[in-house]
């Protein structure tokens, strides 16, 4: 085989993670530039600052990600003269406030540390980011070489973080070990994709374990033993796993289904203008396993999805039947289409993504909505 590196994430975890700033970052220079949310940064300012006192590291400004991970807003950061000044750049909020800044790092070849305050999905530990057009579509995905240098997380602000996007990425998490397991199944796999599809089967269990206690940890500002075990499942654990398993043009393995029912939900207004990346992913999943015939793991988290408040119905997000149509398309035209371990018709997935319609409409009426969704 040809040579290759393989850079895995590093982090620090717990109420005082940024004080470790200065251990991790001193090496790589004294000015930093945060650059994230809005309301990420003001959540996070006083600990960031608090962090690097009495260090050598200065955090020389705060700025604005431009509010979704798209080139028009990565070229204006590229542009702006505190950027180009900063000897590293602190990446601080969600996905995709992330994503912008990881791959404005990777274009400017600037060392990068991430900030994730919320715990919503695992990009701020992934080598992968995922890009829109302008118009909040779904555009590609840039494959850095490695990911952050170190992600703190500090699970006092995930704790006061909103509820609703602590809720999907529940959702989103939940999708990585079936998703993997459904891309590798019989796959002669060599040693890294291996050790992700192995580390994928740690993902599902804490998520259906602490799942709702932590949604209610959350919802109550709790820094609590089970916010911490679905908080790291989902920064950590599946970011571990996509790293494994995304090797660009060489191979793929990271996502499939419940993805590309994401990824052409999109293209729906109604849904990809007022629903959650995970929230949608969540209902992927169901259509994932319909796919797969595994009824007794849709029956396992379909009833989960319903105890979070989780959609098991197209009607939930937004959706029509005869928007399917849309999604098909879109899906057989996506990296994730191909990253299943047997070829799956567009007229099979549209059946699956119906008959877990139906089926979710079926669990609801034959038990009360008791759901914590946000």
């Amino acid at each position: 085989m040809s040579t290759y590196s393989m850079c895995l994430p590093c982090y620090t975890v717990g109420e005082e993670a940024y004080q470790a700033i200065p251990e991790f970052c001193h090496s790589f220079g004294s000015k930093a530039v945060v650059i994230g949310g809005k309301t990420a940064m003001s959540k996070a300012k006083e600990a960031l600052l608090a962090g690097v006192k009495g260090s050598q590291i200065k955090i020389t400004d705060f700025i604005w990600f431009g509010g979704d991970a798209t080139y028009t807003n990565i070229n204006k950061l590229k542009a702006d003269a505190r950027v180009q000044a900063a000897d590293m750049l602190f990446a601080v909020g969600g996905g995709r406030a992330c994503d912008t800044v990881k791959t404005l790092a990777a274009l400017m070849d600037k060392p990068l540390f991430t900030f994730p305050t919320l715990a919503s999905n695992c990009a701020s530990s992934t080598a992968i980011c995922v890009l829109y057009n302008d118009d909040a579509t779904f555009r590609e995905y840039f494959y850095r070489k490695g990911p952050a240098l170190h992600t703190f997380i500090n699970t006092r602000i995930i704790a006061e973080s909103p509820a609703n996007l602590f809720w999907a990425g529940i959702g989103d998490a939940l999708s990585k070990e079936y998703e993997v397991e459904f891309a590798t199944r019989d796959q002669d796999l060599f040693h890294t994709p291996l050790l992700g599809a192995t580390l994928a089967h740690a993902c599902a269990k804490p998520l259906l374990t602490y799942g709702e206690q932590a949604l209610a940890d959350c919802k109550a500002h709790k820094v609590s033993f089970a916010l911490e075990q679905v908080a790291l499942d989902i920064i950590i654990s599946t970011g571990l796993v996509s790293n494994f398993t995304s090797g660009g043009d060489k191979y793929y393995y990271n996502s499939n289904l419940a993805h590309c029912v994401y990824c052409g939900a999109t293209l729906v207004p109604a849904c990809g203008e007022h629903h959650l990346h995970g929230e949608v992913v969540a209902f992927g999943i169901l259509c994932l396993l319909v796919c797969d015939g595994n009824t007794e793991l849709l029956e396992q988290v379909a009833k989960f999805n319903l105890r979070l408040g989780l959609p098991v119905t197209l009607a939930e997000i937004d959706l029509k039947t005869s928007d399917v149509k849309v999604i098909a398309d879109k899906a057989v035209s996506l990296a994730d289409w191909k990253a299943v371990y047997r070829p799956v018709t567009k007229e099979e997935f549209s059946s699956a993504i119906l008959e877990a319609d139906r089926y979710g409409r079926q669990l609801k009426n034959r038990r009360p909505d008791t759901g914590l969704g946000c």
